[in-house]
């Protein structure tokens, strides 16, 4: 029985720490669009990465 007065408090804490991250990330807009990044998946990029070949070293 004991051990409910410490689960208890570490609850609370977790959830007031999950409650801190939620208005944070509404704070910061992470949520303002959210089909954006969904659909950013079906679209090619404009340009494709080029990696640059590697050069043997020069002596």
């Amino acid at each position: 029985m004991s051990i409910i007065y410490v689960l208890i408090p570490i609850a609370i804490l977790f959830v007031a720490i999950g409650i801190g991250i939620f208005f944070w990330a509404v704070r910061s807009k992470q949520f303002e669009d959210l089909e954006k990044e969904g659909l950013s998946i079906l679209f090619d990029e404009d340009k494709p990465k080029v990696i640059p070949p590697n050069k043997p070293d020069e002596h």
